[in-house]
C-alpha cells in the first residue's frame, strides 16, 4: 500500500516539476517582450512613461474574471502582480515614496500595488512623501486617506490642497493588528507601543485583555515594534511584516475590535490615468457663499446618475470658516456622462479641481 502511495506521489509532483518548466519558460518569454517595448518606446522617445496604471488594472481584472480556482480570485493576481512587477523593472524600475518606515501597512500597500518590483523608499511624514514625487526623486508615493473604522487621515487632505500631484490610483489593504512581543506572557506586559489609530482600533480588545497596561503612541506600528523589540515588558500592535522585520513573537494574532478593518491608500504621481473601464474620479472644490450652493453643485451628480462614494470638508486655510470639499464619484472624468456633470458643476463651483481619475482597486 505504501509503494501505491509513493508512486502516485512520485507521479504528480514528476507533473508540477514539468509544469514548472513550463510555467518558468513563459515567464521568460513575457521578460523578453517588456524587453522588446522599452527598446520600442526608447527608440521613439527617451523619456518614454513605461507604467500604464489603466492598463495594468485592465490585465488584473481579467486575470482575476477567467480564473477558475482553485485559488482564490485575490491570490491569482497577486502571482501575476509580482510577474508585471519584475517584467516593468526590466524596462525601468519604479522608485515609489511611502510612509514609512519599513514593516507599516503603507508598505503593505505599496508592494500590493506595485510588487516587490519597485524600489521602495520609506519617509517619515506624509508631507515629505509628496515633496520627494513634488521634486522628481520618485516617480509614485504611497500614503493613507481613510481607515473603515477611524475615518480620514486629515494630512493627507490638507496636503492636497497646496500640492499640484494628482492621484493615479488606490489600494485597500486589510488590516490585521497583531499584538507583538517578547513577553512570556500577557500579564507581563506593562506598556503597549502602538499609532493612536491602531490603539483606538484594538481599544475594546486592550480593555478586556490589558486593562492595566500603560498605552503609549507612536509614530507608526512599525516604529512601536522597534521600541519594543528586547523588552518583555512592553508589546506593539503591528502587522506581521514589522514582527518578521523586529524579530518579535506574535503573542496574539487579529486584535482589531471589527473584523472588516480596511485602509484605503492613495497611489499619486505627475501624470493623468486614461479610463480603465472601471474608475473614480476625486475632486477638490469649494462652494460660493451663498444660500444652496454646496447643494447645486451636486445636482449634476444626481442629474447625470454618478455615485458619489466620499464627501469630506477640510478648512481651507484661505479665509476663517471657509471650507473645501473632497469629493470621490464613480466614472472617469473624461466619460460620457462625468464629463457632463463635471463641466456643469465647474459653473456652480468657487473652486474646482480634478485631484485624479484612476482605476478603482481591483481587489
Amino acid at each position: 500500500m505504501a509503494n501505491r502511495e509513493e508512486e502516485q506521489l512520485k507521479a504528480i509532483r514528476n507533473e508540477i516539476d514539468d509544469i514548472d518548466r513550463q510555467i518558468q519558460s513563459l515567464i521568460s518569454r513575457r521578460a523578453r517582450c517588456a524587453q522588446r517595448v522599452a527598446e520600442v518606446k526608447l527608440a521613439h522617445d527617451d523619456n518614454a512613461v513605461f507604467y500604464r496604471p489603466e492598463r495594468e488594472a485592465q490585465v488584473l481584472r481579467e486575470i482575476m474574471s477567467r480564473n477558475e480556482g482553485p485559488l482564490p480570485k485575490a491570490a491569482m493576481a497577486t502571482l501575476f502582480r509580482e510577474i508585471m512587477s519584475a517584467c516593468l523593472a526590466l524596462e525601468k524600475p519604479l522608485r515609489v515614496a511611502y510612509l514609512g518606515p519599513q514593516g507599516t501597512f503603507t508598505q503593505s500597500a505599496v508592494q500590493k500595488h506595485f510588487g516587490h518590483g519597485a524600489v521602495q523608499a520609506p519617509l517619515g511624514a506624509i508631507d515629505e512623501v509628496f515633496r520627494e514625487v513634488e521634486s522628481g526623486q520618485a516617480q509614485y508615493g504611497v500614503v493613507p486617506v481613510e481607515n473603515s473604522t477611524e475615518g480620514v487621515v486629515n494630512h493627507t487632505l490638507d496636503m492636497f490642497i497646496r500640492s499640484p500631484l494628482k492621484i493615479c490610483g488606490e489600494v485597500v489593504v486589510r488590516i490585521h493588528h497583531n499584538l507583538l512581543g517578547d513577553a512570556r506572557q500577557l500579564d507581563d506586559i506593562e506598556r503597549v507601543f502602538a499609532h493612536p489609530q491602531a490603539l483606538a482600533q484594538c481599544r475594546n480588545w486592550l480593555d478586556h485583555n490589558l486593562p492595566r497596561a500603560q498605552r503609549i503612541a507612536a509614530p507608526s506600528n512599525a516604529e512601536a515594534a522597534r521600541q519594543v523589540a528586547g523588552d518583555a515588558s512592553a508589546a506593539a500592535i503591528a502587522g506581521s511584516a514589522a514582527a518578521e522585520i523586529y524579530q518579535l513573537t506574535a503573542l496574539v494574532q487579529n486584535i482589531e475590535d471589527e473584523p472588516d478593518n480596511s485602509t484605503r491608500f492613495l497611489v499619486i504621481g505627475h501624470d493623468e490615468v486614461p479610463a480603465s473601464g472601471a474608475d473614480k474620479t476625486s475632486l477638490l472644490i469649494s462652494a460660493q457663499n451663498k444660500p444652496g450652493s454646496l447643494y447645486k453643485m451636486l445636482v449634476p451628480l444626481a442629474e447625470n446618475g454618478l455615485s458619489m462614494t466620499r464627501i469630506e470638508s477640510r478648512p481651507s486655510r484661505g479665509g476663517l470658516w471657509e471650507y473645501v470639499f473632497f469629493i470621490d464619484i464613480e466614472g472617469h472624468k473624461d466619460t460620457p456622462g462625468v464629463a457632463d456633470a463635471l463641466s456643469a458643476l465647474r459653473h456652480e463651483a468657487a473652486l474646482y479641481r480634478v485631484l485624479g481619475a484612476y482605476p478603482k482597486a481591483a481587489y
